[in-house]
């Protein structure tokens, strides 16, 4: 059996009234697939400033083995922060997009 991976999920969530579900969709679909998933979409909704929230989300990315993004990533400010943070901390990262069209067999490395 193989041991589960961590995995930080990134995507739009300023402006997107309907974030929590998309992101809780695809962390159980993740989680299916083997996953341990943080998902940045548990925080709290509201009294953070979004540098507070870079910072929160900063942090569980760099505690995860890997980033997974999700389509509207290039949308978000925070997200493409949050790539630049993944590139620079060398992680490994996929597109969610891409992992559900290949399926999951081909994300486990």
């Amino acid at each position: 059996m193989q041991e589960k991976r961590t995995l930080y999920l990134a995507g739009k969530i300023t402006g997107d009234p309907y974030y929590f579900t998309k992101f809780y969709n695809a962390q159980k679909k993740l989680e299916e697939g083997g996953f341990i998933v943080v998902n940045p979409a548990l925080l709290p909704a509201e009294d953070f400033t979004w540098e507070a929230y870079m910072r929160m989300s900063g942090a569980m990315l760099a505690e995860c083995a890997e980033v997974c993004f999700l389509p509207d990533w290039k949308e978000s400010k925070g997200a493409k922060y949050e790539f630049g943070e993944a590139m620079a901390q060398n992680k490994p990262f996929f597109f969610f997009a891409d992992w559900e069209r290949e399926g999951s067999q081909n994300a486990e490395k």
